[in-house]
């Protein structure tokens, strides 16, 4: 492990009371999620100057450290493998107090409990996205050229998995969060898309597979975990391990074909019209409105619980075009910093801009979010308004993904065909927008 990695390990420790103040520990692509016991032992403002250190958030008891994609999970494994921290998800026995204030924390406001669930649902797949869209990319660009079909038809394989098996996927993790096994999940988001489906009748009509996409998994796997929670703690003991995954699958199967995948499929249908139609219809406003109000979703992290939407608009139609507006926020957030970098005299917040502008422009947009656009205060509007320039330009022009969890210039090569060009030049309108907006507003230069 490098040096640099050791030292912001021992900065960040240092700053939050030691490693016998941590209750959680956890890290995602960009920042480490650290649950403390005694919120007074944190020196944010020393712990903000550790060098690595691009931004830090607080929630309730938890703390999070935004040091940028890849040197997350460093900095995570090195904090791992020298102190005795464990990430431990039940309840700690002998810190009643931790515990209480963070369940408080977690339930305090019900809108954003539930969006950091339906994160911590799609978050792990997050790798499995990124490498099937990249092979989807760079397989239509062999098609183009007239590639071996052979060679093409593997990569078109391995880019299709994703979507074939998501709902197995989405369903195990559910299950997790929701409190269920993640085996009985994924077996009834396995029956929801099952092809048997198709020949049963039921009131004279046959069932469709599939129906209600990601919105029915997450709706069965739901009361399937909740049914399987309410069956084990009644069974005895004597029979729990044969009866309660028996009765939770009969009974959660039948609730599915008869409610909640019909009812998965009317939610299904209504977002997607809504989605589509506010786009088609409202053009330009409705592309500006999503694109420039999208940053503050992304600064509070629950920007992932837009993933099932993405997911299903794929699933349904095959394309996206609610995720290239959206990735107009980044672009935003790119001009914005830019105009930072040519204005700014600091040379620390300097460097700063310079480190994460490489993974702004390839769509993480956090560190130049918690690092430079929002401590200034009027660049993050100037973000705002580049990402509404983009939002209006590409849905003006009716840009569309065809893959998803990549963002910023990368997600060029999912855009659908004849189409590329025009998400570009939505880019460019952001971080020009971004850019002179935030010249015009101005910000405080810190002092060295």
């Amino acid at each position: 492990m490098s040096e640099k990695i050791g030292n912001m390990a021992k900065g960040i420790l240092d700053n939050i009371g030691g490693e016998e103040n941590i209750l959680g520990f956890e890290n995602c692509m960009t920042r480490l999620r650290i649950t403390l016991k005694d919120m007074s032992k944190l020196d944010k403002g020393k712990l903000q100057k550790v060098e690595g250190v691009m931004g830090v958030v607080e929630s309730g008891n938890q703390i999070q450290v935004v040091v940028g994609p890849g040197t997350a999970a460093k900095v995570s494994d090195h904090i791992k493998d020298t102190t005795n921290i464990k990430v431990v998800d039940a309840e700690q026995f002998g810190n009643a107090e931790a515990v209480k204030a963070q369940v408080k924390e977690q339930y305090k406001a019900p809108g954003s409990d539930f969006l950091k669930k339906i994160s911590n649902i799609f978050i792990p797949l997050i790798p499995a996205f990124i490498g099937s869209g990249l092979i989807m990319g760079i397989n239509n660009i062999l098609k183009t050229a007239g590639i071996n079909p052979t060679i093409t038809g593997l990569l078109g394989v391995f880019s299709g998995a994703v979507f074939g098996y998501m709902a197995i996927m989405v369903g195990m993790n559910a299950a997790k969060v929701f409190g269920g096994s993640p085996a009985i999940g994924g077996l009834m988001a396995g029956i929801t898309i099952s092809p048997g489906l198709a020949d049963v009748e039921l009131f004279g009509k046959a069932l469709i597979p599939g129906r209600g996409g990601i919105f029915a998994v997450l709706l069965v796997v739901w009361f399937a975990s909740f049914i399987e929670k309410k069956i084990r703690k009644a069974m005895p003991e004597s029979v729990e391990l044969v009866l309660t995954p028996l009765l939770t699958i009969l009974i959660s199967g039948f609730a599915s074909v008869l409610v909640l995948q019909p009812l998965g499929g009317l939610i299904s249908d209504g977002i997607g019209a809504a989605v589509t139609g506010a786009i088609d219809k409202g053009g330009a406003l409705t592309g500006a409105i999503l694109g420039g109000t999208f940053l503050p979703l992304v600064m509070t992290g629950l920007h992932q619980g837009l993933t099932p939407i993405h997911a299903d608009l794929l699933q349904r139609t095959g394309v996206t075009t609610l995720l290239p507006i959206l990735a107009m926020a980044g672009a935003g957030q790119v001009g914005a910093s830019i105009a930072v970098l040519v204005k700014t005299k600091n040379e620390r917040l300097k460097k700063t801009v310079a480190n994460a502008l490489p993974v702004g422009i390839l769509g993480v947009g956090e560190p130049l979010i918690y690092g430079v656009t929002l401590p200034l205060g009027k660049p993050f509007l100037g973000a705002c308004i580049g990402g509404a320039v983009g939002g209006a330009i590409v849905a003006t022009l009716k840009v569309g993904a065809v893959n998803m969890g990549i963002s910023g210039i990368p997600l060029a090569i999912l855009i659908e065909p004849g189409h590329v060009g025009h998400y570009l030049l939505g880019i460019l309108g952001a971080y020009i927008g971004g850019f002179i907006a935030t010249m015009l507003l101005g910000f405080k230069d810190p002092v060295e």
